[in-house]
């Protein structure tokens, strides 16, 4: 007895016949079935394998293109590092032969003092961390720093070849003592604590307290051509991070690696980081921290070099590490580059993604060609069931089309498109009605939206109209109240001060503290008229070099300058003139200079600056900048710093500085605008149009000279 397909799947899902075997009855009963499988039979067991190959052989080759890199790296390492040991030779042989150093040591009248300090001038000018004249025997008779005097360095290697007559540079290792006895700062700086660092050699060490010295010396010969002594010099190594920071930027220089991606260099003393970029959390230098227990055994242990991946303090990096050999060839420490092995791999991943996409998409393209003719088959049953469900789904616009069939099923296609057709029609005209409601209704809102936005705006602006009319009322009663007391007070300070006479003597400080008060409250209360008419304080406008006007700025806070400590740079480009009120741009440039000093109290750097400027509207016009290194605002003052009252300095502030060099400004069309953080400086810019764009008041109408 035979069983329908339809009958025959009820019956094997209700019996759970083996999956197989379902698998078997449905390409059986099923045109689609058979097609599919021939299609997809050769994607199924050719495409794994064919991916599989291209993987492997692109993981191969990107892998070895990455050592390759880094190998490369590191010769530039190398090279460097070889180059700054024999800069430090060479300007020592330089100084040894040079004539100036002959004079010094054959000139009588000059002390041992004397040639200290052309030592510490000249150790100073080369970057060198110690700076030795040594006898023949090898004893330090001078010393740059003043520390050493008496020290035997005839051990050291350099030193004994140059007494030889043959100058000689290298790397060598000094303990804690003999950097502490070439001066105290560099048995600091070497001093460095071990950080437990993962899968790090074990270690019953705490501190590196040892330092790796660029080490060099040279024969000093007489006029005679006789060797009268060695100029020993070295350059310590540890917590050298120009120097690490140096090598980084040349192998690893911007645009060099992808996105994401960032190159590291280290000096390691044995197997701990003593001169690194590589960072820990929150930006600090892993100083002290040690290599992997693999890298040491190969590269110390060893001697060989390391091109490979390898785990830095706590991500994966490429890595190259070569051992550094002293003069004696000792392995002392490893010289390392390296860059993060993360963004690579995931360009590697993307990659092969990509080939993998490509694959896939030219199988789907054959597959899709191959089931062309298949789909002739069933292809009108299909876009009617795909009609329908479309139609469910809200897609009214959905048809069938024509097809190429004229059989039943072809007749039944075409008479479903124009039932759908009808149903469509009486839908759309639903639509329209429905569409012109919305929109009349969407029109209507609109109108009272604006009508509404257009009352808020005249609300607010007559809120504001009335606030300044307040304040500049409350102003002037509050100036005319204290200015009469103030008037008496200094009337009978004055009668006090005349009738007392030498009496007065006794009490003259109290006196004079009275008199700077009452001035003080005189200042205030000008600047609150100033600040609430400020049409009242304006003067002609002319045409201004705003160059000089910063310069004569300067000179009149130059004594303040002075007493801060504080240098000053000037950097003036701007070559168009503005026409402003020349005592009002002093007064701002004059107010924004001391801010910045007070914000230096320990001393720091003024930047006075000015270029052309362009306005949004294409107006010209010039831009002055003002520059500390102070101690900066906080991002919750920074957007009050120009409201009237506002100050952080309690003891000496009004609070009306920058709100009245705000209000200037804005007479003119100009702008000032702050940027600043907290310990990194602030800058002020103030941008000022060549003709100025007046604002609307009593103020528009300034008379030019």
């Amino acid at each position: 007895m035979r069983i329908p397909s339809l009958e025959f799947s009820k019956v094997a899902r209700r019996i759970k016949l083996p999956l197989i075997q379902r698998l078997r009855h449905r390409i059986a009963s099923s045109v689609r079935a058979k097609l599919l499988l021939l299609v997809l039979a050769p994607l199924l067991l050719g495409l794994p394998i064919l991916i599989t190959l291209v993987i492997y052989w692109a993981n191969t080759a990107y892998d070895r293109l990455l050592i390759i890199k880094i190998n490369g790296d590191l010769v530039a390492a190398q090279k460097y590092f070889e180059r700054v040991t024999e800069l430090v030779g060479s300007d020592l042989q330089a100084l040894a032969a040079s004539a100036r150093f002959e004079r010094q040591l054959a000139s009588r009248a000059a002390s041992p003092n004397d040639t200290a300090d052309f030592l510490e001038a000249e150790r100073t000018n080369a970057r060198l961390d110690f700076l030795n004249l040594l006898d023949m025997n090898g004893k330090v008779r001078i010393a740059a720093r003043r520390h050493g005097v008496g020290m035997d360095q005839a051990d050291w290697q350099v030193v004994d070849a140059a007494r030889s007559g043959a100058p000689s540079t290298g790397i060598d290792v000094f303990s804690a003592e003999a950097l502490a006895a070439l001066h105290p700062e560099l048995a600091e700086r070497a001093a460095l604590a071990l950080v437990e660092t993962r899968n790090a050699a074990p270690t019953d060490r705490s501190a590196e307290t040892r330092g790796m010295m660029i080490h060099a010396a040279a024969p000093l010969t007489n006029a005679k051509g006789e060797r009268i002594g060695v100029l020993q010099a070295g350059v310590l190594l540890n917590r050298n991070l120009a120097f690490v920071d140096r090598i980084n930027d040349i192998v690893y220089r911007e645009g060099s690696l992808p996105a994401g991606s960032h190159g590291t260099a280290t000096l390691f003393l044995d197997d701990v980081r003593i001169s690194t970029n590589v960072r820990l959390f929150q930006g600090e230098r892993a100083l002290g921290t040690r290599v992997s227990k693999a890298v040491r055994d190969r590269v110390l242990g060893d001697g060989e070099t390391w091109l490979n991946r390898a785990f830095v303090v706590k991500d994966w990096y490429i890595s190259a590490y070569d051992p550094i050999l002293d003069t004696a060839g000792r392995r002392v420490g490893m010289l390392y580059v390296g860059y993060l092995e993360k963004p690579f791999q995931e360009a590697k991943v993307a990659g092969l993604a990509a080939i993998i996409i490509v694959f896939l998409l030219i199988s789907v393209a054959g597959s899709v060609l191959s089931l062309t003719f298949a789909r002739r088959i069933f292809k009108p049953l299909e876009r009617m069931n795909a009609t329908m469900k479309a139609v469910e789904q809200g897609r009214e616009g959905a048809r069938v089309g024509m097809l190429a069939s004229t059989d039943e099923i072809g007749l039944i296609a075409r008479d479903l498109d124009e039932l759908l057709d009808t149903v469509a029609k009486r839908n759309a005209e639903l639509k329209d009605y429905a569409d012109g409601l919305d929109r009349k209704v969407a029109e209507r809102t609109a109108e009272l939206e604006q009508a509404n936005q257009s009352l808020k705006a005249a609300q607010r602006q007559l809120v504001m109209a009335e606030k300044l009319a307040a304040i500049g009322q409350l102003t002037a009663g509050v100036a005319h109240e204290i200015n009469n007391p103030i008037a008496v007070i200094q009337g009978n300070l004055d009668l006090m001060r005349a009738t007392l006479g030498e009496q007065a003597a006794p009490v003259m400080g109290e006196i004079r503290l009275i008199d700077e008060q009452v001035n003080r409250v005189r200042i205030i209360v000008t600047k609150l008229l100033q600040f609430a008419r400020p049409e009242e304080f304006a003067g002609y406008v002319e045409s201004v070099d705003v160059n000089a006007a910063a310069a004569d700025a300067l000179l009149l806070v130059r004594h303040q300058i002075h007493a801060a400590s504080v240098q000053s740079a000037i950097d003036m480009r701007a070559t168009r003139a503005v026409e402003i009120n020349r005592n009002e741009l002093l007064q701002v440039l004059i107010n924004l200079m001391v801010n910045a000093l007070q914000a230096m109290p320990d001393g720091g750097r003024l930047a006075v600056a000015s270029r052309d400027w362009t306005a949004d509207d294409g107006a010209e016009g010039v831009e002055l900048s003002i520059a500390d290194t102070g101690t900066g605002i906080s991002t919750d003052h920074l957007p009050r710093i120009f409201d009237p009252f506002f100050t952080t300095k309690k003891q000496q502030g009004t609070g009306l500085g920058l709100s009245i060099s705000f209000a200037l400004l804005e007479r003119y069309g100009g702008l000032i605008s702050c940027v600043s953080s907290l310990g990194a400086g602030t800058t002020f810019k103030v941008q000022l149009r060549c003709v100025p764009k007046f604002q609307a008041g009593p103020a528009q109408a300034l008379p030019k000279v």
